[in-house]
């Protein structure tokens, strides 16, 4: 038996996987010199390769698996990363927008079907749901650039999920009308196994999937629960009668706020799919074009530029009316256009049952189609062309935003001063992934952020055996952050004193934030926070947080924040509180603010537009502590702000919370928070204080100047006389 064979197509599935992965990796990059998008040349190089070009693959059983799991993980994706607050405070403008598309494309085609191409009226709905359906073509840049956020994105996500189940149905519709199976049966069954697929998605999946995540901590075992997930949904939305696409994007949906976009899990999801399954799907597409078909005669030619220039018209059409309607600007126009003109796996699947619909038969005994052989070849030189300009046109406006939205970061983040520097101090193995992920988790986004992992070696052990099983603690945390894909700064100290090591850190790597963990069977203690934490809160003062995690904050339904009266009035609140809007913005938990009438009153004036779906509950007295055990379930997150003695917002009743905290709240992960509380000069510049605070601190320097002017001025009179 040869080694290789040498036939075409090649037949070895070593080398076939194996040319596939070097037109991954290298077309994009020769193509991209000639400024040909990457999504483009993956697609020309699948027409090459394909049995159509050099014939050097068959467009075989494998390559169609792993195209239709990547046009699924492209929806997921969507349904994954999509901010579930803004889709839906704009599910109103979604739905509108999906509807309108649909119409304007369904008509449209209906008109040309009829009046241009000559088809019956049945072919011509058919063509309009072509024109109506699209698929997210672009949205894995969309992803790479971090726009996924952006209003016009989750404006177009949300129509794309109107427009093409609407042209689902349409197709299922026509298809039942030429069988004769459209009865009223027929439509009870299909809105009953619709309306129960999704029940089952989005209510019965959150709940199995936080049970696995907290059981099972295993990074494989998690992507590999996640990827049997999406492709359930995707079987349970074919057995209701819809495509599988639906089903993953509402299985993303589904999972939107178990997987932080902050997680390792997240980016190894991101990887797999843009590395692997995505550019599958790209070469699979491309191997279904036929050039030689354009050539078999005019009617294909007519075909495929009449349906390409109505249908990119009609989507222009569409994003040319969101731009008006919901005031874009032009690159939210393109990006739109160009999330929403490809057309790939829909419109083959609908025009190959078009295709296969036999309405009749000529006198020479052939075949009359729904769909003849001109609408088949032409819409493939159609998918061609509309992937191509919406990735050119899509790719040119989500550029644009990111650079816009990376500029005005940079203005933020040089406006608020100093570098962000997070300190998380590790010296058990269990605890290293939780704390991790909380300085990820609060950390803000931008390259002016820097997480440092400090272990004070254990000075009961030997020099070598300290510092082995640090190594291997700081190694753990390290893998943890590259997981996500960001970088981490592990630093061992030896020190007999363990918070002179960490207040020493603290001053040289300009800390401006500190995460002490606690190990989820461990208390706190009698004495409060235990010698070593009260010691570092007496000395440093720098944000501190101390995190007890109980379960993943990916599990996290809700986040409760306690807040004591009085502390809008200090220094650190600002910077405090921003990381609260962070938390809630990467879990994606809902936010429930407990606090005094008045600090309520400012919360609410201040952070409404940061925070437009918490909730504000009046929080009398810390007396009132026991009443949150009544309220608080098994799966919030407790955020308790604290004070140091003396300070603005101290409340002697404060030292009952370890007591509290270890009698009523054992199943519940918490963080105490200790804010910059001080009036030093330089936390003042660094940190900005409160308007009330910076005024009194003004009136006390003034106060101060008038009577270092005076003692002068008497001193310089004693001593003339």
């Amino acid at each position: 038996m040869s080694l290789f064979y040498t036939a075409l197509p090649l037949k070895n599935p070593v080398l076939q996987f194996s040319l596939i992965l070097l037109i991954i990796l290298f077309v994009p990059l020769l193509l991209g010199r000639l400024k040909i998008p990457s999504l483009v040349s993956l697609i020309i190089a699948g027409a090459a390769v394909g049995p159509y070009g050099l014939n050097l693959m068959l467009r075989d059983s494998s390559i169609t698996l792993f195209g239709t799991v990547g046009l699924l993980y492209i929806m997921f994706l969507a349904g994954l990363e999509i901010d579930v607050a803004d889709f839906r405070k704009n599910s109103h403008n979604s739905i509108l927008f999906g509807l309108y598309t649909f119409v304007i494309s369904l008509v449209l085609g209906i008109a040309v079907g009829q009046i241009v191409l000559g088809f019956g009226w049945l072919s011509s709905v058919l063509i309009g749901s072509i024109f109506a359906s699209h698929t997210l073509l672009i949205y894995p840049v969309v992803s790479k650039l971090g726009i996924t956020r952006n209003k016009a994105v989750n404006i177009a996500i949300g129509g794309t999920i109107i427009t093409d189940t609407l042209a689902l149905l349409v197709l299922a519709v026509v298809a039942g009308m030429s069988t004769g199976e459209l009865t009223g049966e027929f439509w009870l069954r299909l809105l009953a196994s619709i309306a129960s697929f999704s029940l089952v998605v989005l209510l019965l999946f959150p709940i199995v999937a936080r049970w696995f995540f907290k059981r099972f901590e295993d990074s494989v075992l998690q992507y590999l629960f996640v990827l049997s997930m999406v492709f359930f949904a995707g079987f349970l939305a074919e057995a209701s009668g819809v495509e599988a696409i639906i089903g993953a994007f509402l299985g993303g949906l589904a999972l939107n706020r178990l997987i932080p976009h902050t997680s390792a899990l997240m980016n190894r999801i991101k990887f797999v799919g843009n590395a692997i399954f995505i550019p599958f799907f790209l070469i699979g597409v491309g191997m279904l074009i036929d050039i030689r078909a354009f050539f078999k005669g005019y009617r294909t030619i007519e075909v495929a530029v009449v349906i390409t220039v109505a249908a990119t018209a009609a989507k222009y059409l569409s994003a040319w009316i969101s731009q008006r309607l919901f005031g874009f600007s032009v690159d939210q126009r393109r990006l739109m256009f160009g999330l929403i003109s490809a057309h790939a796996a829909v419109a083959l699947a609908t025009v190959l049952i078009g295709y296969n619909i036999i309405t009749g038969y000529t006198f020479e005994g052939e075949p009359l189609r729904l769909l003849d052989e001109s609408v088949l070849n032409g819409t493939i030189l159609f998918i061609l062309v509309t992937c191509t300009l919406a990735t050119v046109i899509g790719e040119k406006g989500a550029q644009n935003i990111a650079l816009a939205e990376a500029s005005g970061e940079a203005r933020e983040q040089g406006s608020a001063g100093s570098e962000e520097r997070i300190l998380i101090t590790i010296n058990d193995l269990e605890s290293v992934d939780e704390l991790v992920n909380l300085s990820l988790t609060v950390r803000s986004q931008g390259a002016r952020s820097a997480i440092v992992a400090l272990n004070v070696a254990d000075n009961t052990l030997s020099d070598e055996a300290a510092e082995k099983n640090a190594s291997k603690i700081l190694d753990k945390a390290a893998v943890a952050a590259s997981s996500a894909d960001n970088t981490l700064i592990p630093l061992l100290r030896f020190d007999s004193d363990v918070v002179n090591g960490i207040a020493g850190v603290i001053r040289e790597q300009k800390i401006t934030d500190l995460i002490l963990g606690l190990h989820h069977k461990n208390s706190l203690t009698d004495s409060f926070l235990g010698s070593v934490s009260e010691s570092i809160l007496d000395r440093c003062n720098l944000t501190t947080y101390i995190y007890k995690p109980v379960q993943p904050l990916s599990t996290i339904k809700r986040t409760i924040v306690v807040i004591p009266s009085g502390a809008e009035n200090e220094i650190g609140f600002t910077h405090w509180m921003q990381k609260i809007v962070t938390i809630e913005k990467n879990t994606g938990s809902r936010l429930l603010l407990y606090a005094a009438k008045q600090t309520l009153a400012w919360l609410k004036e201040a952070w409404s537009a940061s925070l437009p779906n918490a909730e504000y509950k009046v929080f009398r007295d810390w007396d009132d502590f026991l009443v949150l055990s009544r309220e608080v379930r098994s799966d919030d997150n407790l955020i308790i702000v604290m004070s140091r003695n003396n300070q603005l917002s101290y409340q002697s009743k404060m030292a009952k919370i370890p007591a509290y905290l270890n009698r009523y709240f054992q199943k519940n992960s918490f963080i105490l928070v200790y804010p910059v509380q001080s009036v030093l000069s330089e936390d003042i510049g660094a940190l900005g204080p409160p308007k009330p605070v910076r005024q009194t601190l003004l009136k006390l320097e003034g106060i101060g100047k008038m009577l270092g002017k005076a003692y002068r001025k008497v001193t310089a009179a004693s001593s003339k006389g």
